[in-house]
């Protein structure tokens, strides 16, 4: 019994909380820092006397030097400390006086562009956990006027999206985006600059392009990869605008990653046509807006006539095609309008090989008679005789749903019989009937006045570019060549084509310190 009554020495009961050492510890941590925080009272001159006086009775400069050391420790301790507890209230605070519950406050932000969410996010710790949510990243636009966004930034957000991402714009937009329906150039290629590149000639641009770069890479587009492709599988938009270090090979593995994609916008990429149309056709079946704009005006001759009907079989949900600066024949852009039966958009602007022929018998049962926006702006070897057709088959009742139609020339009109003969007077042209007939018709039809245009020729007769951009002030550089259109209604000579024929409530403000802040 007696046992019973003594515990043994290795079961001794633990000690009350008042009795605990670690307790007593820090309950005189408490009043020690209690009682030096009251010392804030003083002026400053005493504190200094009071450190000095302790200096100078140390026995040794080593012990000086580390009571010195810390001296300064401990103060840094104390102001870490102090900005913990001010963020720890803030956010407590804000959680109080913010209206909005969490779920409403995501789909707030939700509704954000992302450089707004960013900042957002860097305001207080309530804001930074909601807009880490998937769902605020549905849409990213980390587009900027100057580089600036890095491969870390874009594969931050892809990653914080996950499944959830259904648009990513990325790269750099000079100036205003130029309208879908607009022939202003969006390429860049002066960093750290916003250039009229329309001014610039090829081989300026081709200098320049040595020099200048984004600080985005090739491997920028791998996070729609990652993740077994998750990110990239269910995105819907895709927009990419001079991203200078792009090659053809990474853009053709983000497409891969991307068979749900339903917008493709490219914009000053050094990437061939021909490959990408293929990549597109290949991994994109159901995509219905193809905007492709070259960033070398005039020189990419690389579309085939196999590419262009494996996308009119592979893509049959198209409904706006675009393709501004390549060297386009008839006989290919016939089988790309012909072929789609749901476009209604059509872009071919700076387009240096299109002569018109590829639009007759168009606009009827056999191809085109959907086609509500029909873009031939600058189109240099256009003919006044084949723009004249198209007019007179809308007078007859083609194109019935066209409302939109832009054959404007900066360089005016080809002549039917030699090219090299502008034609700047519209005066064949039946312009006022069309006005008359289709009153609601938007019809663009500048030319400049006659004489305006020089017939300046490049020394290099056989090179790439047989035309300066001193034909004009304000021609967009390229490449001016003899061709003869594949269809039998054009005269030029020497195609060079291969394919053959035809504020109530007070937010306090959080130091950023713990906030993961992408400031773009």
């Amino acid at each position: 019994m007696d046992t019973l009554l003594h515990t043994p020495s290795s079961m001794a009961k633990r000690p009350c909380p008042s009795q605990n050492p670690r307790i007593l510890n820090l309950n005189h941590v408490d009043h020690v820092l209690q009682t030096f925080l009251g010392l804030s009272e003083f002026p400053s001159v005493s504190i200094d006397l009071s450190l000095e006086r302790l200096l100078e009775s140390m026995p040794t400069d080593s012990d000086q030097t580390l009571f010195i050391d810390r001296a300064l420790k401990m103060g840094s301790m104390l102001l870490d400390a102090a900005k913990h507890s001010s963020r720890k209230r803030a956010s407590k605070h804000n959680s109080l006086a913010w209206p909005l519950p969490p779920d409403l406050t995501v789909k707030v932000f939700s509704m954000l562009d992302t450089q707004s969410l960013c900042y957002a996010a860097a305001t207080c710790s309530l804001f930074n956990k909601c807009a880490k949510d998937p769902v605020c990243y549905e849409n990213l636009d980390l587009t900027t006027l100057v580089p600036k966004v890095n491969n870390a930034v874009v594969s931050t957000m892809i990653h914080r999206a996950g499944k959830a991402l259904r648009s990513l714009k990325l790269g750099v937009v000079p100036g205003a985006t130029a309208s879908s329906g607009s022939c202003q150039s969006m390429v860049y290629t002066i960093r750290n600059s916003i250039v009229d590149v329309s001014k610039l000639s090829w081989n300026d641009k081709r200098s320049r392009q040595g020099r200048e770069s984004s600080v985005l890479t090739r491997a920028c587009l791998n996070p729609l990869g990652g993740e077994g492709g998750a990110p990239g599988t269910l995105l819907r938009k895709l927009h990419l605008y001079n991203i200078e270090r792009m090659d053809m090979t990474s853009l053709c593995a983000a497409l891969s990653s991307c068979p749900s994609l339903l917008d493709l916008e490219i914009v000053g990429l050094h990437v061939e046509l021909r490959q990408t149309l293929l990549s597109v056709s290949t991994n994109c079946h159901l995509i219905e807006r193809l905007f492709f704009e070259s960033s070398k005006t005039g020189r990419d001759d690389s579309l085939k006539i196999p590419t262009c009907k494996d996308l009119v079989n592979n893509c049959p949900h198209l409904t706006s095609l675009s393709l501004r600066g390549f060297k386009l024949h008839d006989c290919k852009v016939r089988i790309l309008v012909k072929g789609f039966r749901k476009l209604k958009y059509v872009d071919f602007s700076t387009s240096y090989s299109i002569s018109g022929g590829f639009l007759r018998n168009l606009g009827g049962s056999n191809g085109g008679n959907l086609l509500e926006v029909l873009i031939l702006r600058d189109c240099m070897h256009l003919k006044e005789m084949e723009v004249a057709r198209l007019l007179t088959a809308i007078l007859t009742g083609d194109f019935k749903f066209l409302v939109h139609l832009d054959i404007s020339n900066r360089e005016g009109l080809a002549s039917e019989g030699d090219w090299y003969h502008r034609c700047y007077n519209p005066g064949i042209l039946p312009l006022k009937q069309i006005l008359e007939a289709r009153p609601s018709m938007c019809l663009l039809a500048e030319y400049p006045s006659e004489g305006s245009y020089i017939e300046t020729f490049d020394a290099e007769i056989n090179s790439d570019i047989s035309l300066p951009s001193q034909l004009s002030s304000h021609t967009s550089d390229g490449s001016i060549f003899m061709s003869t259109s594949e269809s039998s209604y054009n005269s030029d000579q020497g195609s060079g084509n291969e394919d053959g024929q035809d504020a109530n409530y007070v937010i306090y403000e959080e130091s950023s310190d713990e906030i993961d802040f992408l400031a773009l």
